[in-house]
């Protein structure tokens, strides 16, 4: 008995090698100790959060476009784009979980690289639709001009936002979702570009600076970009 235990206590204990990129690290299957049944209310629920999305985005996108064109602002027309990509993003994440459910977790991984780069693509056309705008309103001069439907309206998407970007990153975690991760990467950027547009018509409404939406607007370009990158190189990394 005492050699059975001086070997065990001798034996080394292996451990995994981290995986080469933290996002992947989440990409993985559901814990052992997760049944069937928990992954398929984790699933329910993520159903549940993508169709509140879903109804917010046509709400926050409607009103933001609308006043966008009524009071001539390039940034409230951005806004609401964005609101535009999130529902494509949203859409594109009710695919994914319903080939889960229909074909299983096996097939659902195919469908989660090819998910991961479609929002990596959005997180890029975002980018690219800020720069534009921010550009467009520096070598115009011209900025937003005050709007109650649309400081409201932004005004709301922060807190809302926010709780959807909580709620979904928990998902995505206990799922292994990289393309929910990214879904609610975007969901965070909409909180910021909704701060954005808040601050740029307060601002613009006080003192009559142009500017400063192009300006503020530049600022989360790097973010957009650093989480683009991230999912759309998850989808090969780690993965066969």
């Amino acid at each position: 008995m005492e050699t059975s235990l001086s070997l065990q206590s001798d034996t080394p204990i292996t451990r995994p090698e981290p995986c080469c990129h933290d996002m992947c690290c989440t990409a993985g299957p559901a814990p052992a100790a997760a049944t069937d049944l928990d992954r398929g209310t984790l699933i329910r629920r993520a159903f549940r959060l993508e169709y509140a999305t879903v109804c917010w985005m046509v709400i926050e996108a409607t009103v933001a476009i609308w006043a966008g064109v009524q009071v001539t602002s390039v940034c409230l027309l951005a806004f609401g784009t964005d609101s535009l990509i999130e529902l494509a993003s949203a859409g594109v994440l009710i695919w994914r979980l319903t080939a889960e459910l229909r074909r299983g977790q096996v097939f659902a991984e195919g469908a989660e690289r090819l998910a991961s780069r479609i929002a990596g693509g959005l997180l890029f056309g975002l980018a690219a639709y800020v720069l534009i705008a921010a550009g467009w309103n520096l070598s115009t001069q011209t900025g937003e001009t005050f709007s109650w439907p649309g400081l409201v309206v932004t005004l709301l998407a922060m807190p809302v936002m926010y709780l959807l970007a909580r709620r979904k990153i928990t998902l995505a975690e206990l799922l292994g979702s990289r393309a929910m991760r990214a879904d609610a990467m975007e969901s965070v950027t909409c909180g910021w570009l909704s701060l954005v547009v808040v601050v740029g018509l307060l601002v613009q409404g006080l003192t009559g600076a142009w500017w400063v939406d192009s300006v503020t607007s530049v600022a989360i370009v790097w973010f957009l970009i650093k989480e683009g990158r991230e999912a759309w190189n998850g989808a090969a990394c780690c993965c066969n």
